[in-house]
């Protein structure tokens, strides 16, 4: 209770700092661009509706829902929500299995989940997913939106299958006989919205394409599958009620539910960092999965599907010149409106023009930029990753995909890490420390100097014991001053080590260690084994010591200072 106390003073604290010197001119900047983004999330919400494996009715009711309720309680004056063609792609999935009453359920177990996720403040444990991953299952989410659509842009029906790479074969395998008139509208939507923004921007290509398309079909009076009606209202005859809630089988539904809220935290929480930078505003990360979560809860039980942030809806507000969070409330306000004025006009719209948005939106999905960097660079790492987490995407769902490209990411990271890590010898150079004034003696004990670089953990811990277990050395000095971190594993190879050469008679000095690796040094019991007088903060006084040409007193850390090797 304490935690949601604190979550609702943030709100206030937040809306307080939104509207501070809030005047008319901000609010005239508002009301248009909520009428902006509403002209391009129109089509946008009847496409993802479909596409998603509801209707369009779902998507408009979704997109007004969420741009009321998530904004309302959301984290960020510039945010946009509603449905989403990454969520489409999840929900199609979860519609195949479980049904339209799946989808909501899951729905509402994703919004808690969110809403847990924002209490408990672990909005940015999004940032711990690779790159890599992320472009890997946006490009995997892509595929399988396109592949949703070959049915409405092809006229055809074919057979269902388990997942979007299952679909595309049976489409590869056995070619069907497309409709050409399906094709040519969803080509009209396509050559409009890839055209019209080279000639202008005042107007959504999206929402022009699906204009001409339809009426090109009218026009010609084409026989082509429809939206259908569009009841004008926001609480669906088809919706969530409590008395459908599956309560003794909830936990066939948790997986969809993970792979959703999953989903919303991730592209809710990207789009509102790249809103942040364009907007040059904060986002609150716990608040806006708070948002995003009530949203999802309470969505459903209207007939809408899951929502999250739209990086295209925020970047048009953002762009058109919105203040704060009400350009999200007129842009709901104005769908509302045109559910009521044009709801007959959008129940002609062919299908085929919804699937030729979708495809072009599939390909504008795609990463180009990291994809080419990762190709440019030859980062084959990171090449691996995206591509395995996009056919696991494809194939499977997103929370697996996801936690097998964070696997490979967290493999492949280690494996460069283990490699990283080098172990050199070099000889003690006597000319230098007896030009310093150092009083050495004419025969000393043999003194070997490894510097080690990089972390030491279990994947690198061979390399360091090949180099130094066969040492034969009177005194081993080892410099880690280029050693980061050191885990459990690594401290123990390194007590073998001290402990070996103690058994032969001889000596380890350690300089250069850093803080960090100080503490596990002192928690694994290996600063016992060596002793603290044998620490020093640079590898000249080590050598020093070991020829013990000076007293041990003068040789330890001076307090403060900084370790040097």
């Amino acid at each position: 209770m304490k935690g949601l106390s604190l979550q609702r003073f943030a709100l206030w604290r937040i809306w307080r700092e939104e509207f501070a010197n809030y005047n008319r001119t901000m609010l005239q900047r508002d009301v248009l661009a909520g009428i902006t983004v509403a002209a391009v999330a129109l089509p946008l919400a009847l496409a993802f509706g479909v596409a998603g494996g509801a209707t369009a009715a779902a998507g408009m009711v979704t997109a007004i829902l969420a741009g009321l309720l998530i904004a309302g309680l959301g984290g960020a004056s510039f945010q946009l929500s509603g449905p989403t063609g990454a969520m489409s792609a999840v929900l199609i999935v979860v519609a195949q299995r479980y049904g339209m009453g799946g989808v909501w359920v899951a729905s509402l177990l994703a919004g808690v989940a969110l809403v847990l996720l924002g209490v408990f403040r672990l909005g940015r444990s999004v940032s711990f997913i690779p790159a890599p991953v992320i472009t890997g299952f946006t490009s995997g989410i892509a595929l399988i939106i396109a592949v949703g659509q070959i049915d409405n842009v092809l006229g055809v029906k074919t057979p269902a299958a388990e997942s979007a790479l299952g679909q595309l074969w049976q489409v590869v395998s056995h070619p069907p006989v497309p409709d050409w008139r399906t094709l040519a509208i969803a080509g009209i939507v396509a050559l409009v919205m890839i055209g019209l923004p080279r000639l202008t921007t005042a107007a959504p290509g999206s929402l022009v394409g699906i204009i001409l398309a339809t009426m090109v079909a009218l026009l010609f009076g084409w026989q082509v599958p429809q939206i259908g009606s569009i009841p004008q209202t926001i609480l669906l005859d088809q919706r969530l009620t409590w008395g459908a809630i599956p309560w003794a089988n909830l936990g066939d539904l948790v997986p969809p539910a993970i792979s959703i809220a999953a989903l919303g935290a991730i592209e809710s929480l990207l789009c509102g960092s790249v809103g942040a930078t364009m907007a040059g505003k904060p986002i609150h990360s716990d608040q806006e999965l708070i948002g995003q979560g009530i949203g999802n809860i309470v969505i459903p039980f209207f007939g809408g599907v899951p929502a999250t942030a739209a990086i295209a809806r925020t970047s048009v507000g953002i762009k058109s010149g919105g203040v704060t969070r009400l350009v999200s409330f007129v842009h709901s306000i104005a769908l509302l409106l045109s559910v009521f004025a044009l709801g007959p006009l959008i129940g002609r719209i062919p299908l085929a023009a919804l699937g030729g948005v979708l495809m072009v939106t599939a390909w504008r999905m795609n990463e180009w930029e990291s994809i080419r960097f990762f190709v440019r660079t030859r980062m084959k790492h990171a090449l691996a990753g995206m591509m395995i987490t996009m056919v696991a995407t494809a194939a499977l769902d997103l929370s697996q995909a996801i936690i097998i490209g964070v696997a490979l990411s967290a493999v492949l990271y280690l494996r460069q890490s283990a490699v990283s890590t080098t172990v050199t010898r070099a000889p003690v150079n006597l000319e230098r420390l007896l030009a310093q004034g150092h009083d050495l003696p004419a025969h000393g004990p043999k003194v070997h100097v490894y510097y080690l670089t990089g972390p030491i953990f279990f994947g690198s811990v061979a390399t360091v014991l090949s180099a130094l277990e066969d040492d034969c050395s009177d005194v081993l000095v080892i410099s880690m001053r280029g050693v980061p971190m050191i885990d459990a594993t690594g401290a123990h190879a390194l007590t073998q080590i001290v402990e070996m050469q103690h058994q032969r008679g001889g000596q380890v000095y350690f300089s250069g260690v850093q803080p960090a690796v100080q503490t596990m040094f002192r928690r694994s019991g290996l600063l016992t084994v060596v002793g603290e007088h044998n620490m020093f903060w640079s590898a000249d006084r080590a050598i020093v010591a070991a020829y013990g040409a000076a007293p041990r007193a003068e040789l330890r850390e001076p307090r403060g200072a900084t370790s040097a090797v």
